[in-house]
């Protein structure tokens, strides 16, 4: 990354900031502590890689940070808006009005067709011309041949790729991919991958990616490594 893209980084607002973020669970044994005390910020427009090994407590972060899920302790701000203080209502408005996903299990509905599942985003929100957008986004990902085909129909990459224009066709400021890749082969998770940094630069989505794979974390602007829960390093 140029020295004049980190310096823009650096001076862009703060889209996520997350401050002594925890999660535990008790089981009849004990209570686990998933994540500890995490504290960071995200800047606009900044791919960021969540990195850790399987059962770090990385996806369990990643759905704090969405508010997908309730941390035991802690705050988390996307942009303006503490996300906690909001219902539960309130932050899945938020989250229609700002947020993407692209999960490893794609999340499609089955009963619905590729064009269906990208325009379900824009329905909820009540938003206009949903099927004009949600074609031109399939088309933008390689799909514009297979808008009738059920996910049954389509390969794991094109089901990937449905998913990615679900999670664009609402322009999102904020993009969160749980291991995009973890149940594609190597060249198609590629592919798949490369379309999620071409979205983030043409459509200026701040990208927050949570993977085990260092390779796939180096392209990211910045890391943030946990273990074991805790926040170990930053780069």
């Amino acid at each position: 990354m140029d020295r004049r893209k980190v310096a823009e980084q650096r001076l862009a607002a703060p889209i996520v900031r997350a401050e002594g973020l925890t999660k535990q669970v008790t089981t009849p044994d004990h209570e686990l502590t998933i994540v500890k005390g995490a504290s960071f910020v995200i800047r606009t427009g900044e791919a960021v890689a969540i990195l850790g090994a399987s059962g770090s407590g990385k996806s369990t972060l990643l759905g704090l940070l969405a508010g997908l899920d309730v941390p035991t302790a802690g705050r988390v701000w996307i942009g303006e808006e503490d996300l906690f203080a909001l219902s539960e209502d309130g932050r899945a408005r938020l989250r229609g009005q700002h947020v993407g996903f692209v999960f490893q299990s794609f999340q499609l509905l089955p009963a619905l067709t590729a064009l269906e599942n990208a325009m379900l985003p824009l329905e909820l929100a009540g938003g206009r011309d949903a099927a004009a957008r949600a074609r031109s986004m399939l088309e933008r990902v390689g799909l514009g041949e297979r808008l009738s085909h059920y996910p049954r129909q389509l390969s794991g990459g094109e089901q990937q790729r449905v998913a990615v224009a679900r999670a664009f066709v609402t322009q999102p400021r904020l993009l969160f991919a749980d291991e995009p890749t973890g149940n594609l082969d190597s060249v198609t998770g590629e592919h798949v991958i490369d379309l999620l940094f071409e979205m983030n630069r043409e459509r200026g989505a701040t990208l927050v990616l949570v993977t085990h794979d260092a390779d796939l974390a180096r392209r990211c602007d910045r890391r943030i490594h946990i273990a074991a829960g805790e926040i170990v390093a930053e780069d």
